[in-house]
């Protein structure tokens, strides 16, 4: 069994930073592709960035040039540095991992909720 745990969320004003981590444990053989996504309340849970096992990343519009995704293979654990952040970036973060053991399979965090208001 594979389970994803998330940590770094909390209140932050405008403009400040969060880090958030993910740690992947379990019978893990492999993980091509680790993600956080968020849901704010009433919409859609969305991609905000994502990186392969090979370091390619892609980010949503609206996170680009503030956000960063980095992973360290060796400690199944990804992590989302969160520069600039708005008041619309309030929402609960998931991680996400595409984790074969052997057998691919898509795993999901629990979340974490990060807040950003003065």
């Amino acid at each position: 069994q594979v389970q994803l745990v998330e940590s770094g969320g909390g209140l932050v004003q405008p403009g400040g930073s969060l880090r958030l981590s993910c740690v992947a444990s379990g019978s893990i053989f492999s993980i091509s592709f680790m993600g956080w996504y968020r849901q704010a309340p009433g919409k859609e849970r969305d991609l905000v960035a994502g990186i392969t096992s090979g370091g390619s990343t892609n980010y949503a519009d609206s996170v680009k040039g503030r956000f960063t995704i980095s992973r360290d293979n060796a400690k199944n654990t990804v992590y989302l540095q969160m520069n600039s952040l708005k008041p619309e970036d309030t929402a609960v973060y998931y991680c996400n991992g595409f984790v074969a053991t052997p057998r691919p399979y898509d795993y999901w965090g629990q979340g974490t909720q990060v807040t950003v208001s003065s």
